[in-house]
């Protein structure tokens, strides 16, 4: 079972670097910084990119509190 989620983990990590290189590209493509993704309003494009980042970073936390969750109770055993 580790081994599944060490291999979704690795997964997720490189998807989500893949979508926040995109998504910083194209608001530099349309003239922001990414750093003021929270002051602006995005358009259609880029808010589907900013929601995907943070359903990933979402999932990347929720299994590595999980693989935290088993670890611990592997050290206990």
């Amino acid at each position: 079972m580790s081994y599944n989620i060490n291999d979704r983990e690795v997964r997720l990590e490189e998807r989500l670097r893949k979508v926040e290189e995109n998504f910083e590209r194209q608001m530099r493509d349309r003239g922001f910084e990414p750093a003021q993704v929270e002051l602006i309003a995005l358009p259609g494009p880029l808010a589907k990119l900013y929601a995907e980042r943070e359903e990933l970073r979402a999932d990347l936390e929720e299994l590595k509190a999980e693989t935290s969750r088993i670890d611990t109770s592997r050290s206990k055993a």
